[in-house]
């Protein structure tokens, strides 16, 4: 294998793995911690309680964000430069990059804000950014997929 499908093959595998992420924590690592009372014994975590441990899961994704938010631009420019991408690879490529960087830089950081502000700063206002957060996530799950899907593609046709 050369050295150009080597990075090709590592690429789609990162954006798989960006998007088996935020599946997983999404789908699984949220439902679990949030329903916390149908797994133990007794209901020992707040509301409250179980979003500071979320809040600290997605600070530590927050590292692995902003890394596939570097990875994504850097691979994608260099796409651009030798003329391998088209529309719907550019647009994906910042959908998922602006949605990676809104989640990390914005979202999270605001979260863990309110959280620090102990129990009584959770009002409107943070579910509203909460709501938003969640959006957000969903957004970059689909900007992922449709990321690896027509990067794929590309692939598979300009080789």
């Amino acid at each position: 294998m050369n050295k150009k499908a080597l990075i090709d093959v590592g690429y789609l595998l990162l954006v798989a793995m960006s998007a088996g992420a935020v599946c997983v924590l999404g789908v699984i690592v949220a439902a679990v911690v949030f329903h916390s009372e149908f797994y133990l014994t007794l209901p020992l975590l707040s509301r409250y309680e179980e979003g500071q441990i979320m809040g600290e899961i997605f600070r530590r994704f927050s590292y692995w964000s902003y890394f596939m938010a570097a990875v994504i631009t850097v691979y994608e420019i260099s796409r651009y430069k030798v003329m391998q991408i088209d529309r719907i690879a550019i647009l994906s490529a910042l959908g998922s990059v602006g949605t990676l960087l809104l989640f990390s830089a914005v979202y999270t950081p605001k979260i863990l804000e309110y959280q620090s502000r102990g129990e009584s700063a959770i009002d409107e206002s943070f579910e509203a950014l909460h709501k938003a957060s969640e959006i957000d996530f969903k957004i970059l799950l689909l900007m992922l997929l449709v990321l690896f899907g027509r990067r794929a593609y590309l692939m598979a046709v300009k080789r």
